[in-house]
């Protein structure tokens, strides 16, 4: 899709609306439908993989409005459905139309703490836009009503009166909770705790809460300070947060309750440790784990030369393994440091491919080079043990396996060698042992996720966990999900 500069999104959706609105008759479904989606404004491709600046700039007031328009209002909202959370979609966006966007945000806070986040880099076109009635009438997951892009401006518009309306906590309780980790599953369940009045504690690993929205994320994609307003929305409702505190180092997890007094803990500690290859080279200089490589650069701003110490591989030509958000983050957040070439390599096709389809948009626009239908084999170095090339093999799909997608089957002699000083594996986290090593009595399963019932309790009583710990590395409304469900029980155990 050709780039189309803000201004002129702005223009014709304004000029759209006045059409629209000099209709005399309501609009009709078929009219409703016939609306264009509304296209993103967006940083253009040519400036901004070369800065850290946010790519997608938010709808203008006239998109939100026509956006908004193109719902059905379907009595079955199978869009409700779609949302981890349970927003009240149909709701939120007919309050969009009548430029009510303090009820809109309200009617979305009733569910979820997050929504500017969520607006930014939740996969809504397999969640909630998936079912969508609009979507499906022009057989398009991608032309469904912009339930994220809504969510996002509201939220952004909220952000920008600096009139966020205070939260309602109820008494004091006399109960204490704890919770391990300050992520979006960790965030979720405090908010939902303290707003029936037990009092919370955040005990947070990292110098800086937010989790995996912080470390992961790139600043591209979701600016730091929107997580950290809504991390002090947090404490505006009570909550403590204790940062630099590792459970099952710091303190032991049955501890919190046993000698802390804790009535009850929430383990949402994500899955930060990073899957291998395996391959020949693994361990030459110039190899790293997505996880490490965006860290140094998210958390810690390596990109920011001029302000930050820390250091970060000065990489000419990369290559990136895997087909998710996090390699997608990987290879754009590499070119804005000052990679010549990114190669972006993933052993299925594209249509098969967990990311994001706007992420995977704005790689090819940013310049990131794709290697569709192949995969590593080697990474080969030089007499110093630094990177110098990776050796791949090319595929191609056979029968479905487990997860339903076709199974890539190497092509025999295919073999081919791609120059490069960096490559960054990017195929997944497992959970970290930590907690179980030091919780003998909590039961994991064989990757050491922590195994949960339909409430979310672990196997000792008091104690839940949800996100990414329990789920494996997910998305951040799946952890919210999540989340929720551990605090209606955690209110419920607590009475």
């Amino acid at each position: 899709m050709a780039y189309v500069p803000p201004k002129k999104l702005a223009h014709d959706a304004k000029l759209l609306l006045e059409e629209l609105k000099s209709k005399k008759e309501p609009l009709t479904p078929k009219d409703r439908i016939s609306i264009p989606p509304q296209e993103m404004p967006a940083q253009n491709p040519n400036d901004r993989n070369e800065n850290m600046n946010e790519v997608a700039l938010g709808y203008f007031a006239e998109q939100a409005k026509l956006e908004a328009m193109r719902c059905l209002q379907c009595k079955n909202a199978p869009c409700i459905e779609g949302c981890p959370v349970r927003i009240d979609i149909p709701a939120f966006i007919k309050a969009i139309t009548q430029e009510d966007f303090k009820k809109a945000i309200g009617i979305i806070k009733n569910n979820s703490l997050l929504a500017a986040v969520c607006g930014r880099v939740c996969p809504q076109e397999t969640q909630c836009q998936e079912p969508c009635t609009v979507g499906k009438s022009l057989k398009d997951v991608n032309k469904a009503v912009s339930i994220g892009r809504l969510e996002r401006y509201v939220a952004d518009w909220e952000r920008l009166q600096k009139n966020i309306a205070e939260p309602v906590i109820k008494p004091t309780t006399g109960k204490k909770v704890a919770i391990v980790g300050c992520g979006p599953a960790g965030i979720t369940v405090a908010a939902d705790v303290r707003r029936e009045g037990h009092a919370v504690t955040i005990f947070e690993a990292f110098h800086k809460t937010g989790g995996v929205l912080v470390y992961g994320i790139p600043e591209f994609r979701l600016p730091k300070k929107i997580v950290q307003e809504e991390v002090d929305f947090l404490k505006k409702m009570g909550v403590v947060i204790k940062t630099n505190f590792i459970v099952g180092r710091t303190r032991k997890l049955t501890d919190l309750m046993g000698k802390d007094g804790y009535d009850a803990v929430f383990i949402g500690s994500g899955a930060g440790l990073p899957r291998f290859m395996n391959i020949e080279g693994e361990n030459l200089v110039g190899v790293f784990s997505a996880n490490e490589y965006l860290t140094r650069s998210n958390l810690m701003k390596a990109y920011d030369r001029e302000h930050a110490d820390t250091p970060i591989f000065d990489s000419k030509i990369v290559a990136v393994l895997g087909g998710g958000n996090v390699a997608m983050d990987a290879a754009r957040t590499a070119l804005r440091i000052g990679a010549k070439e990114v190669h972006l390599i993933y052993r299925r096709t594209e249509s098969e491919m967990p990311a994001r389809v706007e992420e995977v948009t704005h790689a090819k626009e940013e310049g990131v080079i794709f290697h569709i239908l192949q995969n590593a084999k080697r990474i080969i170095g030089d007499q110093t043990g630094n990177v110098k090339a990776i050796e791949c093999l090319k595929y191609k799909l056979g029968e479905p396996d487990d997860s339903g997608r076709r199974r890539p089957v190497v092509i025999d002699g295919s073999e081919f060698i791609i120059d490069v000083d960096t490559v960054i594996v990017a195929i997944g986290n497992d959970s970290n042992p930590l907690i179980k090593q030091t919780t003998p009595s909590l039961v994991t399963n064989k990757w050491c996720n922590i195994v949960v019932d339909e409430n979310c309790k672990t196997s000792i009583d008091g104690i839940y966990a949800g996100g990414d710990i329990v789920l494996g590395a997910a998305t951040v409304i799946l952890a919210m999900g999540q989340g929720r469900i551990a605090a209606r029980s955690i209110n419920e155990y607590l009475k």
